[in-house]
């Protein structure tokens, strides 16, 4: 039987997620980070929001046939705390398609960054709008959907009813933006009012006319086990202020 229930998850607060928010309210032009984005683990908030999503998960164990993780550290690390020391009794697979945006050029740099070392990519970026956007190097929005649809053509054919997928804030809105279907301005007007919080649960239902949202970036689990709630909005691109 297909998949017609997704849980999805963002990965806890990351290192890399405290460092970027820092530099921004600091107004610096570089993210202080010298370990690749593939490698950047969770902050100690993060820990504790992995756990916190864990007591959470102990509920649901019994609902999960399959368990996806971003190839990325931060993600693994929160799925593994999550699931604790007790083996699952159902896959976990890693998938390269699940892994962050990569931002090329624009990696590590804050808006005052891009606006002194990349100024023509602010000038594209307002012609071409954020989804279609590519930085050099790096891959836009419709990217990142294209291997997500691949993702989803293996992904959802897999036996087992009820999946949970833990990865990254702009994997969760471009999911929704696939499955629900949403348009390009439908997308790009949902993220402009909502952001994808650290650890939140996102759980989608199919339906006999489609996939259908029934709740976004879920945090009750955190609130319950007095676990913070942290919002990093992901990288801030090339927005203009």
């Amino acid at each position: 039987m297909a998949v017609d229930e997704l849980w999805l998850v963002r990965h806890g607060e990351s290192v890399g997620n405290v460092a970027a928010t820092q530099a921004e309210i600091d107004g610096a032009e570089r993210i202080p980070l010298d370990i690749r984005d593939a490698d950047v683990p969770l902050s100690p908030t993060g820990e504790e929001q992995a756990q916190a999503l864990g007591r959470w998960l102990e509920e649901h164990r019994d609902d999960v046939d399959l368990f996806w993780v971003s190839p990325y550290a931060r993600a693994r690390q929160t799925l593994a705390i999550a699931l604790g020391d007790a083996e699952p009794a159902v896959p976990v697979t890693a998938d390269e398609r699940l892994r962050d945006r990569e931002l090329g050029v624009l990696d590590l740099l804050t808006r005052s960054g891009v606006a002194r070392f990349h100024p023509e990519e602010t000038e594209r970026r307002l012609h071409l709008g954020k989804f279609y956007h590519r930085p050099p190097g790096g891959e836009s929005w419709a990217d990142v959907a294209l291997r997500l649809r691949s993702f989803l053509r293996d992904g959802l054919a897999q036996p087992g009813r009820r999946a949970l997928l833990v990865a990254h804030d702009a994997v969760v809105m471009l999911l929704l933006y696939i499955l629900l279907p949403m348009r390009e301005e439908d997308l790009l007007d949902f993220a402009a009012g909502h952001t994808v919080l650290n650890a939140s649960v996102t759980h989608l239902v199919r339906t006999a006319d489609g996939w259908r949202l029934d709740t976004f970036a879920d945090v009750t689990h955190l609130q319950r086990e007095g676990a913070e709630v942290t919002v990093h909005p992901g990288n801030p691109d090339v927005e203009p202020e």
